[in-house]
Formats: C-alpha cells, sequence, structure tokens
C-alpha cells in the first residue's frame, strides 16, 4: 500500500507541476500583456490631458484676443464714425464760412468798383455803410476791421465837405481789406485740405485696421471652433482610454493576486507533496529495515526540545506561567517585538524581577506616548506652515515666471517694431528725396524739352513759310507755246517746281510742327501731373513720418516701462525662489520625522496603547488580581 501511496503521489505531484507550469506561463504572459497594454494607456492618457489642456488653453486665449479685436474693431468702428461726424462740422464750418469770405470779397470788390467811379465829397465810412451792393455779412466784418484801426484813412486828407474827391484813402483802405479776405480765404482753403488730407488718411487706416482684425478675427473664430473640437474628441478618447486602463488594471491586480496566491499554494503543497513523498519513502526504508528503534533520535528529535521546555516550565510559579504565556498570546496577537521580547525575558527571571521589569516599561511606554504626542503635535503644526508658504511661494514663482516670459516677449516685440519703424522712417525720408531728386531732374528735363519743341515750333514755321512763299511764285511760271521742229525728246510741259514733292516736304513739315506742338502740350500736362503726384506724395510722406515717429516714441517709452518692470520681476522672482528653496529644505529636514516614519502615528499609537494594556494586565496577573 505505501509503495501504492508513493507512485500516485509522485504522479500527482507530476501532473501539479505540469498543470502550474501552464498556468504560471499564463499569468506572465498576460501580465506582460496588460502592463504593456496600462503603460501605453497611461502614456496616451498623459498625452491626451497635455493636448486637452492646450486645446483649452487655445481656447481661453483665442476668446480672450477675439474679445479684444471685437473691442478694437468697436472703437474704431466709433473712431471713424466720430471722425466724420467732426469732419462733417467742420466741412459744414467751411463752407459757411468760405462762402461769408467769397461774398465779403465780391462785395468789396464791387464797393471799390463803384468808389473808383466816384468824384464827389462824402464822409468815407458813411458812404461806405450806404452802399447796397455790400451784405449784412460783409458790413459786420468791416465794422470789426474799421474798430481794429486807430486811423483807417489817416492816409488821406482831413475830411472836408469840398468838391475834391476824397475817397482815395477808402478805396486804398478796402483795397487792403479784400487782400487780407484774400489771404484769410487762402489759408483757410489750405487748411481745410490739410484737414481732409487728414482726415482722409484716418478713415484709410482705421477702414484696414477694422479689415485687418476681422480677418485676424475671423481667422481666430475659426482655430477656436477646430480647437474645441479637438478638446471635444481628446475627451472623448480620454474617457475611453481611462475606461480601458482602469479596466485592465483591475484585471491585472486580480490576476498578479491570483497568481501569487496559486503559486504560494503551489510551493506549499510540492513542498508538502516532497516531504509526504520523502516521508513514506522512508517509512517504506524504515519498515523494510531490521532495526527501527536506532532510528528514533533522528527522526524525532522535537520530543527532546518539548520535553526541555516543559521541565523548565516546571521550575516557574503559576502566575508567572500565565504572565509569560499571556504575554506571548498578545505578542503573537498584536505582532509585537517589546512583548515578545518580554515574554521570553519573564520565562527566565525572577518573579520580582518580572514585576518590576514590566513597572518600568509601562511608565517608559507612557513617556513616549505623551513625547510622541508633543512631537505630532509640532509636526502637524510645522507641516501645514510649510506646505502653506510651499504652495504660496510656487504659485508666486509661477506667476512670476509668466509675468517675466510676458514682458520678455513684449519688450522683443516693441524692440523688433521699434527698429521696423526707424528703418521705415528711414527709408521713407530716402524715398522722399529720392523723389525730390527724381522731381527735380524731371522737371529740369520737361522745362528743357518744352523750351526745345517752342524753338523746333517756330523754325518749323519759318522754313514752312519760305518753301510756301518759294513754290506760290514757282507755280506762275509759263509753258512754250511755238512748234519747233521735233527734237530729240526731252520736257513738254512748263516747269512749276517740284510741284510733288512740294506737297510731301510742306506735309511733312507741317507734321512735324504738330507733332513738336503735341510734344509741348503733353510735356507741359505730364510737368503738372507729374508736379501734383509729387506733391501729393511729399504731403503723405510728411503725415506718414510724422505717426511713425509718433510710434517710435510712444513704444520706446512703453519698452522703457517694461523693462523696469521686468528688472522689478526678476528681482521679485530671485527672492521668491530663494524663499521657495528655504521652505523646501527645510520640508526635507521635517520627512524623517514628521513624515518617513515608516510606520503611521495612528498605528504606532494603536499599537503602543495595546503593548501597555497587555503590559498592565501582565502586571495584574503578576498581582494575583482578577483580571
Amino acid at each position: 500500500m505505501l509503495n501504492d501511496m508513493l507512485e500516485k503521489g509522485k504522479k500527482e505531484k507530476h501532473e501539479e507541476q505540469v498543470q502550474f507550469a501552464a498556468y504560471r506561463q499564463f499569468c506572465e504572459d498576460t501580465e506582460a500583456e496588460k502592463t504593456t497594454a496600462i503603460k501605453e494607456a497611461n502614456q496616451r492618457i498623459e498625452s491626451l490631458q497635455a493636448a486637452i489642456e492646450k486645446y483649452d488653453a487655445n481656447v481661453e486665449r483665442l476668446a480672450g484676443e477675439i474679445a479684444g479685436h471685437e473691442g478694437d474693431i468697436s472703437t474704431w468702428q466709433g473712431d471713424s464714425k466720430a471722425a466724420q461726424s467732426v469732419r462733417d462740422i467742420e466741412r459744414t464750418d467751411y463752407s459757411a464760412t468760405h462762402k461769408d469770405y467769397s461774398e465779403s470779397i465780391d462785395a468789396l470788390e464791387r464797393a471799390v468798383a463803384v468808389l473808383k467811379k466816384q468824384n464827389f465829397d462824402r464822409k468815407q465810412a458813411a458812404a461806405l455803410m450806404q452802399l447796397k451792393l455790400i451784405p449784412v455779412s460783409a458790413k459786420k466784418t468791416l465794422d470789426n476791421f474799421l474798430q481794429s484801426v486807430e486811423d483807417p484813412l489817416s492816409v488821406t486828407a482831413p475830411e472836408a465837405n469840398g468838391y475834391e474827391f476824397q475817397s482815395g484813402g477808402v478805396i486804398e483802405m478796402l483795397e487792403k481789406l479784400h487782400n487780407k479776405f484774400e489771404d484769410e480765404r487762402y489759408t483757410m482753403e489750405k487748411e481745410e485740405a490739410n484737414a481732409k488730407h487728414a482726415h482722409q488718411m484716418l478713415q484709410q487706416d482705421l477702414k484696414a485696421q477694422i479689415s485687418t482684425a476681422t480677418d485676424t478675427m475671423n481667422a481666430k473664430k475659426v482655430d477656436k471652433a477646430n480647437n474645441q473640437q479637438s478638446a471635444a474628441e481628446s475627451r472623448g478618447d480620454l474617457a475611453d482610454t481611462t475606461t480601458t486602463r482602469d479596466d485592465d488594471q483591475a484585471y491585472l491586480n486580480d490576476l498578479v493576486a491570483t497568481c501569487k496566491v496559486k503559486s504560494s499554494d503551489f510551493q506549499s503543497r510540492q513542498q508538502l507533496r516532497a516531504e509526504e513523498i520523502e516521508a513514506v519513502e522512508k517509512a517504506i526504508d524504515i519498515l523494510g529495515s531490521s532495526s527501527v528503534t536506532g532510528n528514533a533520535d533522528k527522526y524525532l528529535p522535537a520530543l527532546a526540545q518539548m520535553a526541555l521546555v516543559q521541565i523548565k516550565t516546571l521550575s516557574q510559579s503559576p502566575l508567572q506561567q500565565r504572565a509569560v504565556a499571556f504575554l506571548s498570546q498578545q505578542a503573537d496577537k498584536i505582532h509585537s517585538r517589546v512583548l515578545s521580547a518580554l515574554a521570553v525575558q519573564a520565562s527566565n527571571d525572577p518573579f520580582s524581577k518580572v514585576r518590576k521589569m514590566i513597572s518600568d516599561l509601562i511608565v517608559r511606554l507612557q513617556e513616549e506616548a505623551n513625547e510622541e504626542a508633543e512631537h505630532k503635535g509640532w509636526c502637524d503644526t510645522e507641516l501645514a506652515t510649510n506646505e502653506m508658504t510651499r504652495k504660496e511661494k510656487t504659485q508666486s514663482v509661477e506667476n512670476l515666471h509668466a509675468t517675466v516670459d510676458e514682458l520678455e516677449a513684449s519688450i522683443a516685440k516693441l524692440t523688433k517694431d521699434v527698429a521696423e519703424l526707424s528703418e521705415q522712417v528711414a527709408n521713407l525720408d530716402s524715398a522722399v528725396k529720392k523723389a525730390t531728386e527724381n522731381r527735380a531732374s524731371e522737371k529740369a528735363t520737361n522745362e528743357q524739352t518744352i523750351k526745345d519743341a517752342g524753338e523746333a515750333q517756330t523754325a518749323v514755321a519759318q522754313a514752312l513759310q519760305v518753301l510756301k512763299d518759294f513754290y506760290a511764285k514757282a507755280g506762275q511760271a509759263t509753258a512754250l507755246v511755238q512748234q519747233q521742229p521735233v527734237a530729240p525728246e526731252i520736257f513738254d510741259k512748263p516747269y512749276t517746281g517740284m510741284q510733288s514733292e512740294n506737297g510731301g516736304i510742306i506735309g511733312m513739315l507741317e507734321v512735324i510742327q504738330s507733332d513738336f506742338a503735341r510734344l509741348e502740350t503733353e510735356t507741359k500736362t505730364s510737368e503738372a501731373t507729374a508736379q501734383a503726384a509729387h506733391d501729393k506724395f511729399l504731403s503723405d510722406s510728411a503725415v506718414d513720418k510724422a505717426q511713425k515717429n509718433k510710434d517710435i516714441e510712444h513704444k520706446t517709452n512703453k519698452k522703457i516701462d517694461q523693462s523696469n518692470n521686468l528688472t522689478i520681476t526678476k528681482e521679485d522672482l530671485a527672492s521668491t525662489q530663494k524663499e521657495l528653496d528655504a521652505a523646501l529644505r527645510y520640508y526635507d529636514k521635517l520627512k524623517p520625522s514628521c513624515v518617513n516614519a515608516g510606520v503611521s502615528y495612528e498605528d504606532r499609537v494603536k499599537r503602543r496603547q495595546e503593548e501597555l494594556e497587555s503590559l498592565q494586565e501582565a502586571l495584574k496577573i503578576l498581582n494575583g488580581e482578577d483580571i
């Protein structure tokens, strides 16, 4: 029967090994597969989270920029309407004032003409006021002028009621007033032209800014929608990936735990089967041997050790035995090395020494508990304060870093803008200089061309007259009328000059004359057009240069302010970083005693309390008290 058991045990042991080998292979393959899948899922989750944060940040940034563009467009549209309103008012005022000046100038011209026809005495101011040709607005203007002049007729003879002509001073005064009004009207027309040009430039600039901002805003709206769509898709992928990862992780945890249990069970089962087979084989050997008793010491060593323990236990008192047993039981129950060591020592030491040892240990544990409680309170306070400091300083450092990056980017952009504007101003000056030189050269060429064309026309006209006079005379020649003997063939018509060539030469000269006349006209027109274009270019360039210089000044001042802010921010960042580093170093010092103590404070308190209660109960046992 033992032989049958041996064979069956070996067979089952081998079958179990084969079965577990297949199971272990499954565990390893599945664990590797799930671990790889979880790792890839974690990487994809991190990538998706980063992408979602990026998309959300882009959406938030684009929303702010779109709102900024909308505000700019609204502001520029309001500026455009306001500028148009102001321009309409200026235009209306200009038209009314220009009309008044024109009517006054016309009235003054007619008044001077009337006065020049007068040759009889009259009081100048009164006579002037009585003129029906002067409109009310001109009379008011004339009154103001007469009041502003201390003696408007000081250049004339004293007023007299004689017949002599005394209107010369009035005429001179009116002519001065006429010239003054014309000068003021010209100044006003020039100012109106400048204002109109400035308004057109402003409207053009606002229109360009609105168009550019609108295009940029529309593009950013499309970009925002794309980012929102991408964020939504990434969130869907993230949810699916997270669910799959969590399922794989749960399955892997269960698999690892099950495989670990099965492996432990397999080792135990294999060891037990091996021991069983070994025992059966030894039993077979023993039973097959002629002597069995001689091997008792070899196969039963535990019996002798158990006997020694029993002998030693007999020398202890009952209370001490109970205390040792209780301490051993509690040491196994709460896994306390202190109680275990105390149980061993209590089993060897005398009764009185054991009681003192337990009492001292109780006192020491109570003192340790008080010290640890105080230390725990101190740790909680310091850790809370340090955590608050670290969070605050970390946030401040991040904000300051962001501010530094923003200021540096803004300063770089301002530097680039100022450089570009300065280059544009230099290019503008160069273009104006070159255009002025080209205009001067072109003007000189046109003037020379006009002069040459005029001289050529004069010369061609003189040549035409000479030819016309000659051929007019040549047309009066007579032909031969008497019959002569036949002579060799010769001309038989009167000679009147080269009539066919005559028409060609005169026609050609007339064409040349008209070409020179057309050249003169076209050159004058071209010169006038070029001068007008040049004047407009100079005006536009001056306005553009003034605007760019203003932009350079504004951006330079802004760059200086931001450079100062950058210096201050970097100093704040360095100071805050030092404070954060100090807080981190202090946290590292707190870790050994307050964070990384191995066992949590609650577990240490609970274990110490159980040890104290066990020691107190053991002391009661030794004192013979009823537990």
